[in-house]
């Protein structure tokens, strides 16, 4: 497979997400840099569930960890994932 065949980003380079088919968003990763970044977000995700959600007087700080932490990983799939269809 050549590289203009790979998905691009807003700037040009290839994305490391694809735009889903159907609906709004993007797929599995399709580079190694994707697959790192999606492992990361989930690792820390079950540390911070593990570590933060109990007892259940907790989950505010849970939520602290959380919702910041996937809000870096949708930036990071908005800005290195294939440019979505307005």
């Amino acid at each position: 497979m050549n590289k203009e065949a790979f998905p691009k980003t807003r700037t040009g380079e290839r994305a490391w997400f694809p735009k889903k088919r159907i609906g709004y968003g993007w797929g599995p990763p399709v580079t190694w840099q994707g697959w790192a970044v999606f492992t990361g977000y989930l690792v820390l995700s079950i540390l911070g569930a593990v570590f933060l959600s109990e007892p259940p007087g907790h989950l505010p700080f849970f939520l602290l960890y959380f919702i910041p932490l996937t809000l870096v990983f949708i930036y990071i799939c908005w800005k290195k994932g294939e440019k979505q269809d307005s």
